[in-house]
C-alpha cells in the first residue's frame, strides 16, 4: 500500500488530525476525467492494556463489497506507531455510495473459506461491529441490514441540492400525518405516513404517490422536505403522498414480490381511506407507485395488473429475478412472455445500479419485454450498487419525469 504524500512528519497527531477534517474525510483526488483516488481513515480510539489489539478495520462498501467470495474483505493498513488507518482506493468519478468500518480483533478469515452458510455467519458477526464514518461530515444514517452507514459522493455524481441540507445536519424532517390502515383482508394493520405538498391545508389533490417502504422515507431518509423543495419550484405539482410501513421483514418478504392479494388490499381499502382522510380526486393518469428492490418489483407488477388505479410505475433496482435468485427471468416476466398486459400502463421508469450484476440483468429482461409491448418506458443505469444513497436522488427525478407535462 502506497503511503500517501500528504502523510507528514506528525502523521497522527492532533492538528494532523485536524487538518484532515477540514479537507474532508474520505479525501477525494481526482486523477483523471474517469477515476478519482478515495483515501479511508479510521482512529484508533484508546484501548485498555488488556484490551485485543485491532487486526483489521475491514470496508464496507456498498455495491464494491463482495460478501460472496471466500477471500477477507480488503482492510485499511495501519500507519506504524500512531492511531491511524488508512486505504486509497481507485473508483469512477461518477461513483456515489454508502459505506461503513469494521473495526476486527479477532480476524477469524479462516471461516469465509469453508460453505456460504460459514461466510454469512462471519458477515452477520462483522456487522455487529460496524460503524459509520466519524470523520466524515455528513450524516450517516441506518441501512437495510440496521448498522450504521456513511455517504460518499465522488465530484461527477447528479447532483442531489434538494438533500443538501439534510445530508450537513441543518434540516429536520417535516411533520408528517400518520394515519392506521387495519386491513381485514390481510389480517393485520399498520402505520402509514402521509403527506401533501399544497399549501393550502383543504386543497383537493388530483396527483398521488404510493411510496413503498414507507417507515424508510418517512423516518430514517425523510423525503416530505426534498418533495416540498421540488414542488415550491414549480418542479412538481402539489401532490399527496401515502407511504405505508412494511410492519416487518417477514411482512415485506411475503406481501411485496407479486403478491395479488396485498394489491387488492390497498385497491379496496387503503385508498378508499385515503379518500376518506383527504380531498382526493382519484384519477390513474395522475396516480404512480414507487418502490426499490422488491419494492421496485411490487411497482411495476401493480402498474402491469391494475393500470386502472395506477398508470405509472418508478422502478429503482427492481428485483425482476424473484423468485430465482441467480436467474433474471422471474415470474413477473414469465408473465409477460405468456401474454400481454389487458390494459397498456401509461409509463414505467426503470433504474438500477450498473454494480448489480443479477438486478441489471433481470430490468434489461423487463426492458426488452415492456418494447415488445409498446409500453412507454425507460431504463437507466446508475454508477453506484443496491443503495438508498442514490435512489433517493432516483426517486426525485423519476417523480418529476413522471408527472413533467402536468
Amino acid at each position: 500500500m502506497l503511503i500517501p504524500e500528504w502523510f507528514t512528519s506528525d502523521t497522527g497527531s492532533e492538528l494532523w488530525w485536524q487538518a484532515q477534517q477540514l479537507q474532508g474525510v474520505p479525501r477525494i483526488e481526482r486523477i483523471d476525467a474517469q477515476q478519482c483516488r478515495v483515501t479511508f481513515l479510521w482512529r484508533q480510539p484508546a484501548r485498555p492494556v488488556e484490551a485485543p489489539p485491532i487486526q483489521a478495520v475491514w470496508l464496507n462498501i456498498t455495491g464494491i463489497t463482495d460478501h460472496h467470495q471466500p477471500e477477507p474483505p480488503v482492510s485499511l493498513v495501519h500507519y506504524p506507531a500512531s492511531d491511524v488507518w488508512y486505504l486509497s482506493l481507485t473508483l469512477p468519478t461518477e461513483w456515489r455510495g454508502s459505506y461503513c468500518l469494521i473495526p476486527d480483533s479477532k480476524n477469524e478469515v479462516g471461516l469465509l473459506k469453508q460453505d456460504i452458510f460459514q461466510r454469512r455467519e462471519w458477515w452477520r458477526e462483522q456487522f455487529t461491529h460496524a460503524q459509520h464514518d466519524s470523520l466524515n461530515a455528513l450524516r450517516s444514517w441506518s441501512a437495510g441490514r440496521g448498522m450504521s452507514v456513511s455517504p460518499l459522493h465522488l465530484p461527477d455524481t447528479p447532483a442531489q441540492p434538494e438533500w443538501q441540507a439534510w445530508d450537513r445536519g441543518e434540516q429536520s424532517p417535516l411533520p408528517l400525518k400518520t394515519i392506521v390502515w387495519k386491513s381485514a383482508r390481510l389480517g393485520n394493520e399498520r402505520r402509514v405516513w402521509c403527506y401533501g405538498t399544497a399549501k393550502e391545508e383543504a386543497a383537493t389533490y388530483q396527483h398521488l404517490a404510493l411510496l413503498l417502504d414507507g417507515q424508510f422515507w418517512a423516518n430514517t431518509l425523510p423525503i416530505a422536505s426534498p418533495l416540498q423543495q421540488l414542488t415550491d419550484r414549480g418542479k412538481l405539482p402539489a401532490a399527496l403522498y401515502i407511504m405505508p410501513e412494511i410492519i416487518d421483514r417477514e411482512h415485506r418478504g411475503r406481501e411485496y414480490p407479486c403478491n395479488a392479494d396485498f394489491w387488492q388490499a390497498i385497491n379496496e381499502e387503503l385508498l378508499p381511506l385515503i379518500k376518506q382522510t383527504f380531498h382526493w380526486r382519484q384519477d390513474p393518469a395522475r396516480t404512480l407507485v414507487t418502490g426499490q428492490s422488491f419494492g421496485g418489483l411490487a411497482s411495476v407488477y401493480a402498474c402491469l395488473n391494475w393500470p386502472q388505479f395506477y398508470g405509472k410505475a418508478l422502478s429503482l433496482s427492481g428485483s425482476f429475478w424473484w423468485p430465482n435468485r441467480g436467474h433474471a427471468a422471474g415470474y413477473l416476466l414469465q408473465q409477460l412472455q405468456q401474454k400481454a398486459p389487458v390494459i397498456a400502463p401509461r409509463e414505467i421508469l426503470l433504474e438500477a445500479g450498473c454494480r448489480e450484476t443479477l438486478i441489471c440483468e433481470a430490468n434489461r429482461e423487463m426492458d426488452k419485454w415492456l418494447s415488445h409491448y409498446h409500453i412507454p418506458h425507460r431504463l437507466r443505469y446508475v454508477e453506484g450498487g443496491h443503495d438508498a444513497l442514490w435512489w433517493r436522488g432516483s426517486l426525485l427525478d423519476g417523480l418529476q419525469a413522471l408527472w413533467q407535462d402536468e
